[in-house]
């Protein structure tokens, strides 16, 4: 006779964790660090605020280099926290993938419009 106590443990998606922190402090690092290079780039170039100078600020090649990892970033920080709530909160699989599944199309076209918004300048 063995004596079982507790209840068996499943666990799901326990490798996640520090990856998952560290991929969404990376992906905010360079989020905030392109948001001061565009600050600094509004703040010292003078004239009104148009199309122009925003064509400007993201015509150059480093710049459109760092807007295209930015985007990259935003939908990998997105994903990340996007794919935690849908597994933390949503408990049928199926609807839990169904939800995942619209997460994943929805940052690919985002990113797909971004990134040939960018490539127009």
């Amino acid at each position: 006779m063995s004596d079982n106590y507790g209840y068996k443990r499943t666990v799901v998606g326990a490798h996640y964790g520090l990856r998952d922190w560290l991929s969404q402090r990376v992906t905010a690092a360079l989020m905030v660090l392109f948001t001061l290079i565009v600050l600094v780039q509004l703040v010292l170039t003078k004239g009104p605020i148009g199309y122009d100078r925003w064509a400007s600020i993201f015509s150059s090649q480093w710049m459109k280099v760092l807007t295209f990892s930015v985007i990259l970033a935003l939908v990998w920080h997105a994903w990340v926290g996007m794919r935690n709530i849908w597994m933390d909160y949503i408990k049928p699989v199926s609807l839990r993938l169904v939800l995942q599944i619209f997460t994943i199309v929805w940052l690919v076209g985002c990113a797909g419009w971004g990134i040939q918004v960018l490539w127009r300048l």
